[in-house]
């Protein structure tokens, strides 16, 4: 889906996943793992720790999953994502977000909702891109710091949705995308409740929606 840019950043990226998880890898036995037990339509159960392995490892696979699974959901609507219907970075009136990543942006900047998502799809995938970060060589362990960084990243995605849910729900259902956006994000919901990866707080732009999603369920 080309669209035309309303700013130069995104002229000459539209959204792309991360590199594939190696075939071959422990990581990609593990998202083919993920993926088969995400078939059996058991969502609660497909997020859950496969026995015998390794946490991080297993929060690792699943974020780079999710990220993929964003990046292709949010390029589906960027077309309706622009500097003029979204100018700032919201969801929902009460909610209002603005970037910063702690390293090039310190103090927190107002700006539109494509540029925001611009800049956290970019932060996020440089972070996945980090060997010292998310080792996808056997036997390199993983930073201390790592299980912070996922909940960032996850904490971060989540905006996404958060966007995607409150200001583009009208264009989702037009492109018929819905049970695709609903699966994906009750599939982000019960992977962060499983492990308590993301604030009770940092989930409220959408608490009606997770508890919907998780009264189907019991």
């Amino acid at each position: 889906n080309v669209f035309s840019p309303v700013s130069g950043s995104r002229s000459s990226k539209t959204f792309k996943p991360k590199k594939n998880i190696p075939e071959g890898s422990h990581q990609y036995e593990l998202l083919k793992h993920a993926e088969a037990t995400l078939g059996s339509g058991n969502l609660r159960q497909a997020v859950m720790l496969p026995e015998g392995e390794d946490l991080n490892e297993w929060i690792a696979v699943n974020t780079v999953d999710f990220f993929n699974q964003i990046n292709m959901l949010y390029g589906t609507i960027t077309e309706f994502c622009t500097e003029a219907s979204c100018a700032v970075m919201s969801a929902g009136p009460r909610y209002e977000y603005h970037w910063a990543d702690g390293t090039n942006i310190k103090k927190p900047i107002k700006c539109s909702a494509p540029k925001y998502i611009d800049y956290l799809m970019t932060w996020v995938q440089d972070q996945l891109d980090d060997e010292t970060l998310f080792p996808s060589k056997i036997g390199v362990p993983f930073p201390k710091n790592f299980m912070s960084v996922a909940k960032t990243i996850l904490k971060r995605l989540f905006r996404v949705y958060a966007h995607i849910y409150h200001q583009h729900f009208d264009s989702v259902m037009r492109l018929q995308e819905e049970a695709h956006l609903n699966t994906s994000f009750k599939h982000f919901i019960f992977f962060v409740q499983e492990f308590n990866l993301i604030d009770r707080r940092e989930l409220a732009p959408l608490q009606e929606l997770i508890e919907k999603l998780g009264s189907k369920d019991r």
